[in-house]
């Protein structure tokens, strides 16, 4: 289903198709005080991410990344154009559900703990009570801060704060999950941990949106990616569409005497081909400092911080159908003998007009 933006009803069709979140000419026009329009952040984009993908969304600062974002969540209403998100439309208030957020900053409350912070959370998705308990230990345990759980998030760095953040857009299990600037702040430990939950979240079905500025993990993560500049995309496919350079030919083998190139020089020579650079292959400086600190834990060495994250928890489940997302949801909490009230009607024209205004 693809909705306009001042549509007030659904149309099913997108989500069963394996498409998570498609837009089609997506433009966003901001105007000043006297509704001229002022800037163009987002202008008519075009985007398709398929149940499943990691999606990269990369872009300079001002290139409309985040005003796509905000669009998506239904924080803002795009000037033109269709959007899809999990088969409905952004403000449809069932598709929150499914979806997790980690914004660019954490924005916590600073005087509650790590766990009192995934229980508020947990509580505004009505997960219960014990299921909202088992999964705050597990996620504590994944991002590595078990250890400091009672902590005031106000006490911790940056990096701690992102990981409670990560943890924060996992309680509800969602289909989607939308990260702006993950390893923001993190310790290449903590780096490199993000980026193996985020690859296994993908391999289990999940559809990651990743918005980042840090190209190797662009590199290492994502199955497709759309690069964007004032407003527009100017590039979109797969990493080896968008990198391959055809009009180069790398050789790697061992090790090799210099006589040896030489004779490899004049052989490319008779052959029309003058370039050949020969240089010693180099490790990953990110390869060696996470060798150097698991060495360093591996002789016992502690750490007042953060800890090494555990296994991605059991209740992020695999995705096996389609139409999981939507359909499977827990329950809140009910007292033996009463009901679940239903929830109060909502005039979707009188929340458009105000909106507008």
């Amino acid at each position: 289903m693809i909705s306009t933006a001042s549509a007030s009803q659904a149309t099913p069709g997108t989500a069963a198709d394996g498409i998570d979140i498609k837009c089609v000419s997506l433009t966003k026009t901001f105007r000043d005080f006297w509704m001229r329009p002022r800037v163009r952040a987002v202008e008519g984009i075009d985007l398709e991410v398929r149940r499943g993908q990691v999606y990269g969304l990369l872009g300079p600062n001002g290139s409309g990344k985040s005003t796509t974002i905000k669009m998506l969540l239904g924080l803002l209403a795009p000037t033109s154009g269709r959007i899809a998100v999990l088969g409905r439309r952004p403000r449809d208030v069932a598709t929150k559900k499914h979806v997790g957020y980690l914004p660019e900053e954490s924005y916590l409350y600073r005087f509650l703990s790590a766990r009192e912070t995934l229980d508020y959370y947990g509580r505004l998705f009505k997960i219960p009570g014990r299921m909202r308990r088992e999964r705050i230990d597990m996620l504590l345990e994944m991002v590595g801060l078990q250890a400091v759980e009672h902590r005031p998030v106000g006490e911790f760095s940056k990096g701690m704060q992102r990981r409670v953040g990560l943890a924060q857009s996992l309680i509800n299990d969602p289909q989607l999950l939308i990260l702006d600037e993950p390893t923001s702040g993190m310790d290449p430990v903590g780096a490199r941990q993000i980026k193996d939950l985020i690859a296994d979240l993908g391999r289990r079905g999940k559809t990651v949106l990743l918005c980042t500025h840090q190209l190797s993990d662009v590199e290492d993560l994502c199955d497709r990616v759309a690069i964007m500049f004032g407003g527009k995309v100017r590039a979109e496919g797969t990493c080896d569409e968008l990198l391959s350079q055809e009009n180069l030919t790398n050789l790697q083998t061992d090790a090799i005497p210099e006589a040896v190139v030489e004779e490899i020089r004049g052989v490319l020579a008779r052959h029309g081909v003058d370039h050949l650079a020969v240089e010693r292959p180099r490790r990953r400086l990110e390869s060696l400092f996470l060798e150097i600190v698991d060495k360093a834990r591996s002789e016992g060495t502690d750490t007042s911080g953060a800890r090494s994250g555990g296994h991605i928890p059991d209740f992020l489940r695999d995705v096996t159908r389609p139409d999981d997302a939507i359909a499977r949801q827990p329950e809140p909490d009910v007292p033996a003998g009463e009901t679940q009230p239903a929830p109060p009607k909502v005039d979707d024209g009188l929340i458009d007009s105000l909106v507008k205004r």
